[in-house]
C-alpha cells in the first residue's frame, strides 16, 4: 500500500478537497479481507521493530491523530496498536484543558506526555486542538492570556511555535508522525446516527458533537490551514481517507511501519570484553 500519495511535506499549495474521503486507491470492498490480512502482517512487523526500538533506546515515535468527531480515532488506535508491548507504548488523550492546564502555556500539557526514548507514544488529539477548536471558537479572547498576545496574527505565531516544537522533538530523536483522518460529512452523520441507534454505542454519543457539526465548514478550513502551515520535511502530515475504516486503519499501520523501518532500530551489541564475560557467566551457571 503506497503511503506517499497521502503524505504532505510542503503544505504551501495544499487543498483538503484534493484528497477524497472515500479514496481506497485501487482497492474495493471485495479486497477488505486481503487488506486486513496485510494489516495483521504489518502489526506483527511493527511489534518486532518496537522491541528493537525499546532495546536500542535512542529514538521514540510520536503518532499524532487529529480528526473530526466520529472519524475513527479510537478505533484506529485500538487496531493499529493491538500488537504493541504495553511496556513500551503510551496513549495520551487531550480533551478540553483543565483550569490548571489553562494556567500554563498551551504546549505545557503536551510536553509532559512526549514519549521516552525507546517508546511509541500516541496522541489522541494533541497540541493541534489549539489551532483547531481554539481557532473555530476564538478561544484566546476568552482565555487568561496577556492582551499583547492576542493579536491578529496569533494563529501564524502558533503555527510557527508548533513547527519549532516539532523540529526540537525531531532533532532530539523523537519522530513526529501526524495523521489526519479525513472523514466526509455524510459518513460522519451515519456514524453519529449509529451511536444514537445502537444501545452498545450510546455511551459514545455527545450532544456537543451535533453543535460542532454545525461548524463543519469552519473546521474544514481550520484543518486545511493547519496542514498548509505545519506540514514539514521533519514532521509531515498524512491525510488519510477515513470513510472506509478498513482502508484507513491499514494505511495508518503502513505509515507507522514505514517510520519504524526508516529509524531501523537494532538490538544493542555488547563490547568484546562483555561478550567474553558472558561465556564465563554461562560456565558458572552450567556448573551450578
Amino acid at each position: 500500500m503506497k503511503t506517499k500519495s497521502f503524505c504532505i511535506r510542503d503544505g504551501k499549495n495544499f487543498e483538503l478537497s484534493s484528497i477524497k474521503c472515500d479514496d481506497t486507491l485501487h482497492y474495493s470492498e471485495s479486497d477488505e479481507p486481503a487488506i486486513e490480512g496485510e494489516m495483521h502482517e504489518n502489526i506483527l512487523e511493527i511489534a518486532e521493530l518496537q522491541d528493537k526500538l525499546y532495546a536500542q533506546n535512542t529514538h521514540a515515535v510520536l503518532l499524532i491523530i487529529q480528526a473530526m468527531d466520529a472519524a475513527g480515532k479510537d478505533g484506529t488506535i485500538k487496531h493499529v496498536t493491538s500488537g504493541l508491548n504495553p511496556q513500551g507504548c503510551q496513549v495520551s488523550c487531550f480533551k478540553a484543558p483543565s483550569s490548571t492546564e489553562m494556567d500554563h502555556d498551551y504546549l505545557w500539557r503536551i510536553a509532559k506526555e512526549v514519549p521516552m526514548r525507546g517508546n511509541i507514544g500516541i496522541f489522541n488529539r494533541s497540541h493541534y486542538e489549539d489551532v483547531l477548536v481554539a481557532k473555530v471558537h476564538n478561544l484566546p479572547e476568552k482565555q487568561p492570556l496577556p492582551k499583547e498576545c492576542v493579536t491578529s496574527d496569533i494563529w501564524e505565531k502558533r503555527y510557527r511555535q508548533i513547527n519549532d516544537f516539532e523540529r526540537y522533538l525531531f532533532e532530539n530523536g523523537i519522530i513526529p508522525v501526524k495523521i489526519f483522518l479525513h472523514v466526509s460529512k455524510k459518513e460522519q452523520k451515519s456514524r453519529i446516527l449509529s451511536r444514537i441507534d445502537d444501545p452498545s454505542k450510546n455511551w459514545k454519543f455527545s450532544a456537543a458533537d451535533l453543535e460542532e457539526r454545525k461548524l463543519w465548514h469552519e473546521y474544514q478550513n481550520a484543518f486545511e490551514d493547519m496542514i498548509k502551515s505545519t506540514a514539514t520535511e521533519y514532521a509531515p502530515w498524512y491525510v488519510v481517507p477515513a470513510d472506509n475504516k478498513w482502508f484507513a486503519r491499514a494505511l495508518v499501520s503502513e505509515i507507522l511501519l514505514d517510520t519504524l523501518k526508516e529509524i531501523n532500530p537494532k538490538y544493542p551489541e555488547l563490547p568484546e570484553d562483555q561478550k567474553k564475560r558472558l561465556a564465563e557467566y554461562r560456565a558458572v551457571l552450567k556448573n551450578d
